[in-house]
């Protein structure tokens, strides 16, 4: 069986060698291990360090991002004959020892996905509002995507072939939301291992600020619930209108009853474009649901291509 360890990097050369030194040379169940280093345009010494360690090295020509390397690097470690495929960060934030446990449940044929879920709680380098809105993701995520997800977020995790074969990334920002939901989606077994951490060697490059992170975040969550899961995505929103349409509808018919509709007409009129309104988008819930099926095709077909 073999393993291969990604790292997407932007200039690392801080680090990279720590997290290198720091992988396991030998796991149980692993006959293999390679190293995989995407070097995201970097301007300092990346290369030069992971070529010296003796990884393999992919170099986008400039910045692409973490979502694009990291597709990248998927569509790479297939190519070379993955078996397993983990994805740690060039930062050297997750404790690269903890790759055994991690693997573990995709060697047992227990997961497809197995996700490393840090300590949030007790970090100690996260701020209050960070720990409460990473939890807040996490459980969204998790009911959303029915796994059992503790640190959605976290970028240390691990892939079976067949899961890796099956993503598709649509997201320019980063992967970590959108891999779950879609695996789930796909019928995939999604586990979290707990994990340690090492010390924060740099702040974050992925985003600017805690705001601009979380309105990133939402809108890949919604757009990953409405292409994984339309007709219930849909049918929410249209289930709105027509309650309210239903309501205010209640609301003229009772006033009319007691012979007072006369002065509330506002309330049918209102009633009869919610509800119209909520119907179309009922409508829609069904056609997205159909163009839903002919994407689970075309992703069958696709499978299948890249088994090949």
């Amino acid at each position: 069986m073999k393993l291969i360890i990604q790292i997407p990097c932007y200039n690392e050369e801080d680090t990279l060698e720590s997290v290198i030194n720091s992988i396991p040379k030998s796991i149980i169940g692993i006959d293999e291990i390679e190293l995989l280093v995407i070097d995201d345009g970097s301007t300092d010494n990346t290369k030069l360090i992971a070529e010296k360690l003796g990884a393999k090295v992919i170099c986008n020509k400039r910045n692409m991002g973490l979502a694009a390397s990291f597709k990248t690097g998927l569509k790479t470690a297939l190519k070379n004959g993955a078996d397993i495929i983990v994805n740690t960060d060039g930062d050297n934030q997750y404790n690269s020892e903890d790759i055994p446990e991690l693997i573990k449940p995709i060697i047992e044929g227990s997961a497809d996905m197995v996700i490393g879920a840090r300590d949030i709680k007790n970090h100690k380098e996260f701020s209050l509002t960070k720990k409460i809105l990473q939890q807040i993701g996490s459980k969204i995520v998790k009911l959303l995507s029915g796994s059992d997800i503790k640190d959605a977020p976290s970028g240390f995790r691990a892939f079976s072939r067949k899961c890796a074969q099956s993503i598709n990334i649509f997201d320019n920002f980063s992967y970590t939301m959108e891999t779950i939901i879609q695996a789930s989606a796909k019928g995939y077994r999604i586990l979290s291992v707990p994990i340690r951490v090492n010390k924060t060697t740099r702040k974050s490059r992925l985003f600017k600020n805690t705001l601009q992170y979380v309105i990133r975040s939402a809108c890949t969550i919604i757009r990953m619930f409405a292409i994984y899961r339309p007709f219930r995505f849909f049918t929410i929103f249209a289930a709105l209108f027509l309650v309210c349409g239903f309501t205010l509808f209640a609301r003229y018919l009772y006033y009319f009853i007691n012979n007072d509709g006369s002065g509330h007409i506002q309330s049918l009129l209102l009633a009869t474009v919610l509800t119209i309104i909520g119907v179309l988008i009922q409508v829609i819930a069904i056609f997205a649901d159909l163009i839903s099926i002919n994407r689970k095709l075309l992703e069958d077909i696709q499978l299948k291509i890249n088994k090949n």
